[in-house]
């Protein structure tokens, strides 16, 4: 937690500065001044804060190509490079982002729990276990924060899941809720200092999150937690009922439940003016340790933005060391990775090694300046020329968004398309120049005199084939080719969800012939209508390419496989099925991909499977490919961090931070739509792989991946592990292992540390849980002693009768290993 000690005048300068002003002039603080940001108050020195979201790059209060954002490898990567370090830099890279564009709050991290693998922002969340969760994402708010931008942990609690996430309840248990959910919360506080804390839409034991105690207690009294907490967006609701809550800012602004009824519910009793000076404290508060408010010098230096070759050294590096080798088999005298750079030809399948899928989808979406596909790097890592790509199998139904390598803006003659604001009569209120037919416009002012927004373009077709030309988009939409209409009038296809069709939104294509260099003119016109009761403007002109016969191309990149040295094929998900706003149907590839693997490992026994995904899918072919390498979503860096792994420059440094099961039927958590609104965390503290070991004791099904588990390109061995200290409540216990890498090249172990319980218990308690880990780095034949400290609570429990944390006396157990499916014999001792 923050030494408040350092804030003492600061905090006496700010208390000042309330006195001074008038209920109204302090309420209207409480609430956003635009989408992005907090109100000014000129009279007290106060400036703008403008807030962004942040987990995987900072957007800036434009959604769009205009002012591109460094993409950072989704958080699942981060959390599976084990190395919070690196994170800690990461984290200084979002800050510097941040200060380039303006921006002097970050949104992020998101640090809830991957309860099931079917949450639809899985990929933008750590792991299932709760200490690493809160470990990682307490590297990530310091080294935001270590650089003058204040880091904003989110959705405070309970929100892991996104179906009908603005209204469901979520029943958990008191002692879970401490243990699992609030945990990496508690330590992103307490260790972290974070200046933020993120409500979420989701009610827990029956109260709304913005209108929720527990924003009081723990967060703000137990935890000291000295921050701000900020709604989700158009998550508060009640005017009163969150007035006299722990909530302190209501996004977005400037209309919302606050403003003038918040006012009049003071005048009238119903809201304590000193709850809003405790709000309007926090605010200042945030304010100067920014820099933003006159006299108060800011908490840390402010970060200078970094020039691109540092920002593409970090993200290279950091996509690498996520990347987990699952599997490594012989291929002859030796393993098929890594591969060298003479691997002889290398045949490169499927659509995901030509269009990288470097994130997921919703707010966390940025717009980098480059994405380096795979394709992209093995050719510069092989040589163009050894090199041959093949589809085989169309990966995504979506369209693509028309960008300069086919689009002219028929306006100014430059790349992209042109858009015009037309008013209600016609006129033109405002035109602008696009490089992308990706077009969002949230909350922009344009729109409040907008009838109609027209986007149009010339498209011409970069090779023979049938294209497709169409939108994605919800509501009222025209849409003409070469001045044919083609489509009018209101687009909602029934059983649409509108907040899940406004991120993801469905699409209208028309096929079309086109030889190479043809043109042909595209109009679109929308009119712009309320979204989720926000003027917002969102939709693709768009295209897909020609793509022959299944068969046909499927039975091409075999052919090409067969007649290569080495195949490396590409599968993976989308944005459009890892996205907030909705939930996963199933964990199962898109179509076509897992017989294109199959087919391809048969054709080549040099075979590398890439799998492209944010989180866990369905691998039925796993036990006959020879190499199956994630990447997660890794970032604008991709494809030179794939080649430096495929290669062995450098080692896929991953090891898994959640569990893969083998099939859906195996999934512990399947269910996460609420059943008459009602959602229940019955599993308890068995979240993740502390099931799949409480299943696998009683004869129940092994996953695929374990928790923990990743290969590198060397080998090690674990000597025995030793206990030492451990007085009243287990303080001073280190756990110490001496590990040697008995390879012949250098290389990465993380050595973990798992508790169990030996001795009866009073308490329920997993089979095992994890309680530490050390990162090894070593030489060829170096050896190490990994030391790791465990923490007091990973010996507590939340007692409900008691309301604390009580360490249970007895006899418990640790186990080191690579994974928690490769572990030690135990060491017993006593508390």
């Amino acid at each position: 937690m923050t030494d408040l000690s350092t804030d003492i005048d600061t905090d006496s300068v700010v208390a000042g500065l309330v006195s001074s002003l008038t209920l109204e002039q302090k309420v209207r603080l409480l609430t956003g001044a635009s989408f992005w940001t907090l109100h000014s108050e000129p009279q007290i020195g106060l400036d703008t804060i403008v807030v962004s979201d942040g987990p995987a790059g900072v957007r800036g209060q434009l959604w769009d190509e205009r002012d591109s954002s460094a993409n950072l490898p989704s958080p699942t990567a981060l959390a599976a490079s084990w190395d919070v370090d690196r994170v800690y830099a990461l984290g200084q890279l979002i800050a510097a982002e941040a200060r380039r564009k303006g921006v002097g709050v970050a949104l992020g991290p998101t640090v809830n729990i991957q309860r099931s693998p079917r949450g639809g922002r899985h990929f933008e969340a750590y792991s299932e276990d709760p200490w690493l969760s809160g470990v990682v994402g307490t590297a990530f708010v310091r080294g935001v924060q270590s650089c003058g931008v204040g880091a904003t942990p989110k959705h405070f609690v309970a929100n892991d899941s996104e179906t009908d996430r603005m209204t469901v309840n979520v029943n958990v248990d008191e002692r879970t809720l401490r243990e699992v959910y609030l945990a990496p919360f508690e330590r992103m506080v307490t260790e972290g200092g974070a200046w933020l804390v993120m409500s979420s839409y989701n009610s827990v034991n029956g109260v709304t999150m913005t209108e929720n105690e527990l924003l009081r207690s723990p967060l703000k009294d137990e935890w000291g937690f000295d921050g701000v907490v900020v709604s989700d967006w158009m998550g508060v609701r009640d005017t009163v009922a969150a007035g006299v809550s722990a909530q302190d800012v209501a996004m977005p602004g400037p209309d919302g439940v606050w403003g003038d009824a918040l006012v009049e519910a003071v005048r009238a009793g119903q809201v304590s003016e000193t709850d809003i000076d405790e709000k309007v404290l926090r605010i200042l508060r945030l304010a100067g340790r920014l820099g933003a408010l006159d006299g108060v010098e800011a908490a840390t230096p402010l970060a200078e933005p970094w020039p691109a070759e540092r920002i593409d050294a970090l993200l290279r590096e950091a996509a690498a060391d996520g990347m987990v080798l699952v599997k490594n088999d012989a291929a002859g005298a030796s393993p098929v990775l890594p591969l060298g750079t003479d691997p002889g030809t290398v045949a490169v399948i499927g659509q995901h090694a030509r269009i990288a899928r470097s994130q997921g989808g919703g707010s966390a979406t940025v717009f980098p300046d480059h994405v380096v596909t795979p394709l992209d790097g093995l050719e510069e890592a092989f040589g163009a020329e050894r090199v041959s790509f093949a589809p085989g199998v169309r990966a995504s139904e979506s369209l693509l968004p028309v960008d300069a390598t086919v689009a002219t803006d028929p306006a100014t003659g430059e790349s992209g398309v042109h858009v015009r604001f037309l008013g209600a009569d016609g006129g033109v209120v405002l035109d602008e120049h696009r490089g992308s037919g990706r077009l969002t416009w949230l909350g922009d002012p344009v729109l409040a005199d907008t009838a109609v927004v027209e986007a149009t373009t010339t498209f011409t077709a970069p090779e023979d084939g049938e294209y497709a030309v169409g939108f994605a988009g919800l509501g009222l939409f025209r849409f003409e080719v070469d001045g044919e209409l083609k489509s009018d009038g209101l687009f909602f296809p029934d059983g649409t969800d509108p907040f899940m069709a406004f991120l993801n939104p469905p699409k209208q294509s028309f096929p079309i012939t086109l030889a190479a260099g043809q043109t042909v003119a595209l109009r679109l016109e929308h009119r712009p209508q309320q979204q989720l009761g926000l003027a917002a403007v969102m939709f693709t002109l768009g295209y897909e390419e020609p793509f022959g016969s299944a068969d046909d191309e499927l039975e091409r990149a075999v052919s090409l496989a067969a007649a290569s040295d080495v195949a490396v094929v590409v599968v993976g998900t989308t944005e459009q099925l890892e996205s907030e706003g909705f939930d996963r149907d199933g964990l199962r590839l898109p179509d076509g991909q897992d017989e294109l693997v199959r087919r391809v490992v048969a054709a080549n026994p040099r075979t590398v499977v890439v799998v492209n995904s944010g989180g866990p899918v369905i691998l039925p072919w796993l036990d006959d490919a020879p190499a199956v390498l994630l990447t997660w979503f890794p970032g604008q860096e991709m494809g030179h961090a794939l080649a430096d792994v495929l290669t062995g420059a450098v080692e896929p440094g991953g090891r898994i931070p959640t569990t893969w099961a083998a099939t859906e039927d195996d999934v512990p958590v399947w269910q996460v739509e609420p059943v008459d609104g009602q959602l229940y965390y019955d599993e308890k503290l068995n979240v993740g792989y502390r099931e799949w070991m409480r299943r696998q004791a009683a004869g129940g099904p092994a996953p695929a991946i374990p928790f923990g588990h990743g290969l590198g390109y060397t080998s090690w061995e674990f000597g025995e592990p030793s206990v030492e200290g451990g007085g009243a409540g287990g303080v001073g216990l280190e756990v110490s292992v001496p590990v040697t890498n008995v390879g012949d090249r250098a290389g990465k172990q993380v050595v973990q540390v798992y508790l169990s319980r030996v001795s009866d218990s009073d308490i329920e308690r997993p089979v095992l849980w994890l309680a530490g880990y050390a990162v090894v780095r070593a030489e060829a034949g170096e050896s190490a002693v990994a030391t790791v400290a465990i923490e007091p609570r990973s010996l507590q429990h939340w007692s409900v009768d008691d309301h604390a944390w009580l360490t249970e006396g007895g006899t418990y157990a640790v186990r080191v290993g690579s994974s928690v499916a490769e572990l030690s014999e135990a060491v017993e001792f006593t508390v």
